[in-house]
């Protein structure tokens, strides 16, 4: 009897500690930056984190898409959102950003991803760890990666390179949160 008790009770304590990695927010941000803030595009961020959605870009003038975007989060990221409305630090947005093709099909003219034009990432970082880098600030580190090369950004000053096309997006910490049904708030 006693050792089913200490079965039980180390059965639950261990559960309990799973359920809490699983609900965990994101603690650190090393899977996309170095100790010196140098970010990069993750390994395995396909497989490993979870996908928030797809945006389709509009050609000018004609049918179609000129780009799709496809953006993940890092694990624990979307929950954290949804229990609190904000992205914790360390939760990592992956943007792949692709070229299409468009080609009319049978349900009408479709665009589909075809080449890999690069990545943006961005970081969620409210302590300010690296003040002495043009590419954190505003509560995030941000850069753009071109396809081919996951490690080296082009971004030079977040201000100047990624903050302009995020201004509209600043009441939502900088981020669409609209197109992404996963942050939604569950229907019962």
């Amino acid at each position: 009897m006693k050792t089913l008790i200490i079965a039980s009770a180390v059965s639950l304590a261990v559960g309990g500690l799973i359920a809490g990695v699983s609900r965990a927010a994101p603690s650190s941000h090393s899977s996309a930056t170095d100790s010196a803030g140098n970010l990069h595009v993750p390994d395995d961020y396909q497989k490993l984190y979870q996908f928030l959605g797809a945006w389709a870009v509009a050609s000018d003038g004609v049918p179609g898409s000129k780009q799709m975007h496809y953006v993940y989060a890092s694990p624990g990221a979307v929950e954290a959102y949804k229990r609190n409305g904000h992205f914790p630090d360390g939760t990592v947005l992956v943007k792949e950003v692709y070229g299409t093709d468009t080609a009319p099909m049978t349900t009408g003219t479709v665009s589909h991803a075809q080449t890999l034009k690069g990545w943006f990432v961005m970081v969620r970082d409210t302590h300010q760890s690296h003040l002495k880098s043009k590419l954190w600030g505003d509560g995030w580190g941000w850069s753009w990666f071109d396809a081919g090369n996951r490690s080296k950004t082009t971004s030079v000053d977040y201000k100047a390179n990624c903050l302009g096309c995020h201004t509209p997006a600043k009441a939502t910490d900088w981020v669409y949160t609209q197109g992404y049904p996963s942050l939604a708030a569950e229907r019962r």
